[in-house]
């Protein structure tokens, strides 16, 4: 097994032109410094509970493990079959493939919902993407049979995920190259303290087209682990992959410094100073009795009114399959959601020189989040007694590793409250209510290059689903001879802010589009339109001059359900059982409540939004179609948008009562600050998926209060 990791953006120390293995920090080895207490103890008032915490999570012998469910991941065993079948396949006899994907075929959804644990699993197949001769090869595997039972070559635009060799062999490419290390030596930075980068190239026209391309810019390492902060601004390396080859240099920005590395590294052990606040004190949640959830068979979690399938994916990160929820009055299980994830992501920066305009970055299909998503850190990304989950992927000689820790799961409780009451105006009534939320959060973190990507899915036990993203790690930021903006002859023809002295953060956006495959107790839904109308009153009938009236209104098809979010148009958007109703006539449902957002403003015949049309609308509906589930198409990589969400969607199919998918476009506008640097604070936007009549009451009624008797005391055991 290898011990791999995948990162788009890698260091390359070119000192001794090996390239590192990828790391959250590339330059160091891993280093976590915090405080540590004696083993303190918690006591209620009865008991008295050891707490032992360590710092790192169980590992799991991968190798024995067994699948128990349609939708487990493959196993590792599964995976070397695959291997062997594709090893002894006829047309690869010659030459084996690089692997670019290789993940479960996942069985038809009518297979996986009549299937119940005990019952035999469905046939194990794979699915697998390969690269040979420069030609992509999709193939499907059974592994009940061993052998190929589907093979075809992609015909249209767009190429697979990359994978880590095709980004080490891009960056070794222009060391051999004389004009790319003159270029570096003029602008006075060694060779031995070069570190490089591999943007994504886009789609910009023909002359792009029939090869693999990448871009390679660099900078400085000298002084810093933070060489995002450095940039070589202007030397732009285009590399042709698979022919190992330069295209094009273009060196543009020679008379643009390299800004220097004073207080760019974020490290802790490099801060030579604490920060100018008051000290907060060691903080954090303890459970005496431990966590309250469980994780059967390694991927079924169970906890409170929950219970649905958690899994690693090397292209979208994390996947939550079967989501349901347990109905307050009969206990019954309800099916929500089939299948949620992260389907596809737009960041595009917003300038247009010669360096710059091809960055336009989809980061789930042309990097994967799965593949960059490293390691947790302990007590810092994920809360004491959170459950870890390992990736299982496949490197591009198809061989398996291990992805450590990529996931975590635990229970939050920050103080908020989960509903409340006090009455004054009863006589003789005192009356104080307040229930405690405690929710259940499964968190992933994508490292993609300089960007940090936090995905957390929460669930509640008032049945809400609460999606998150938070945005950290490092600008992208554009070298500049300005150490003022008062040096500028045009502060409007800036591309960004300047952060630091000739260092400008390009303003630029982050647009995530979600796959959320509702079935709200069962496949057959509608998708509901509810908006608010003003009405103006008669003349006499009341002292008021207008109210709201809420209309509703069912999409029949595709173009009913295209939804751009308007202020001052506000409406709500259900998804409805029509055939379920409450005892009181309601359809039960859940409704998307979208919080801040914002939406792309290119031009819709710009590349890189004909490629991302996906984020024309920020809701989508489409009839369920299994071969429709990444927005931006299956082959991102210099696609040109001819497989996207918006090409499926303007077919205008009927969605009224059919398995509908709905799909929904999370955005960011950064226009980039002092603050922002040399590492940003994270900042985060969510949407609720949040139930509407699907319940016959509110389902935490019957929660119970926190007592005092109940909750633990922690002291540090000297001074017991």
């Amino acid at each position: 097994m290898q011990a791999t990791s995948y990162l788009p953006f890698c260091l390359i120390l070119l000192v001794v032109l090996v390239l590192f293995p990828c790391s959250r920090y590339p330059l160091a080895t891993q280093q976590y410094v915090g405080c540590s207490l004696t083993t303190p103890w918690c006591g209620s008032r009865n008991r008295k509970y050891s707490i032992l915490e360590t710092q790192n999570p169980k590992s799991i012998a991968h190798s024995a493990e067994t699948t128990h469910h349609p939708l487990d991941p493959l196993s590792i065993q599964e995976i070397n079959k695959v291997r062997a079948v594709l090893s002894s396949y006829g047309p690869f006899s010659s030459s084996f493939p690089a692997i670019q994907s290789l993940s479960l075929d996942e069985p038809e959804k009518s297979v996986v919902l009549g299937w119940k644990k005990g019952d035999p699993l469905p046939p194990r197949k794979a699915f697998v993407i390969a690269l040979l001769n420069g030609k992509t090869q999709v193939l499907l595997v059974d592994l009940d049979s061993s052998r190929v039972t589907s093979h075809s070559t992609h015909q249209g635009s767009g190429y697979p995920t990359l994978s880590m060799d095709d980004i080490q062999v891009a960056l070794r490419v222009p060391l051999s190259d004389p004009e790319f290390n003159k270029s570096i030596m003029a602008r006075g930075v060694k060779l031995s303290d070069l570190g490089c980068i591999s943007p994504s190239s886009g789609w910009f026209g023909p002359d792009e087209e029939g090869r693999r391309i990448i871009k390679i810019q660099c900078g400085s390492i000298q002084d810093t682990a933070n060489f995002y902060m450095r940039p070589i601004e202007g030397l732009t390396v285009t590399v042709d992959i698979d022919r190992k080859e330069v295209v094009r240099i273009s060196d543009t920005g020679r008379e643009i410094p390299v800004p220097k590395g004073t207080n760019t590294d974020y490290r802790y052990t490099a801060q030579d100073r604490p920060p100018e606040m008051e000290p907060i004190n060691p903080i954090s949640m303890e459970q005496p009795k431990g966590p309250s959830f469980r994780v059967e068979d390694g991927h079924i979690v169970k906890w409170a009114n929950w219970e649905f399938h958690l899994k690693a994916d090397q292209r979208t990160g994390m996947i939550i399959s079967q989501a349901k929820v347990r109905d307050s009055e009969t206990g019954e299980l309800r099916s929500v959601m089939y299948k949620g994830f992260a389907s596809e992501m737009f960041v595009p920066y917003m300038d247009p020189d010669e360096a710059w305009y091809f960055k336009s970055y989809m980061d789930a299909g042309e990097f994967g989040l799965g593949g960059t998503a490293l390691a947790l850190v302990p007590l810092n990304d994920c809360p004491r007694n959170s459950y870890y989950m390992d990736g299982v992927f496949v490197a591009s000689d198809g061989k398996p590793f291990i992805q450590s820790n990529m996931i975590c799961v635990f229970e939050r409780y920050t103080g908020d409250v989960g509903w409340r009451h006090s009455e004054t105006f009863l006589p003789g009534f005192n009356i104080r209510e307040a229930r405690p939320k405690v929710t259940l959060v499964a968190r992933i973190a994508a490292s993609v290059g300089n960007y940090d990507y936090i995905f957390d899915w929460e669930f509640q036990t008032d049945g809400l689903i609460r999606v998150k993203v938070g945005l950290s790690g490092m600008l992208m930021v554009k070298g500049t001879p300005l150490e003022n903006i008062h040096q500028a002859p045009n502060q409007d023809d800036m591309s960004g802010t300047l952060v630091s002295e000739n260092v400008i953060g390009v303003v630029h956006d982050h647009f995530i589009t979600f796959h959320l495959d509702l079935d709200i107790d069962n496949t057959d839904n509608s998708f509901v339109k509810v908006n608010l109308v003003k009405e103006e009153t008669l003349p006499g009938q009341s002292p008021r001059k207008s109210y709201l009236k809420a209309n509703r209104n069912v999409a029949a098809t595709e173009n009913d359900a295209k939804i751009k979010l308007k202020l001052y148009d506000p409406s709500e958007f259900h998804v409805i059982n029509p055939l379920k109703r409450s005892r009181l006539g309601n359809s039960a449902g859940y409704k998307i409540v979208p919080s801040g957002t914002a939406a792309s403003l290119l031009d819709l015949q710009d590349p890189p939004q004909l490629r991302s049309a996906f984020t024309n609308n920020q809701i989508w509906v489409t009839p369920y179609n299994r071969t429709e589930q990444w927005a931006g198409g299956l082959f991102v990589y210099q696609s040109k948008g001819e497989d996207t969400l918006a090409v499926w969607s303007d077919r205008n199919r009927p969605i009224e009562n059919r398995d509908i998918v709905l799909w929904y476009t999370l955005g960011f506008h950064h226009i980039p600050c002092q603050e922002d640097f040399p590492i940003m604070p994270t900042v985060s936007s969510s949407f609720d998926l949040k139930p509407v009549n699907f319940f016959e009451s509110n389902p935490v009624l019957r929660a119970a209060p926190n007592f005092e008797k109940d909750l633990p005391v922690c002291r540090p055991a000297a001074s017991s």
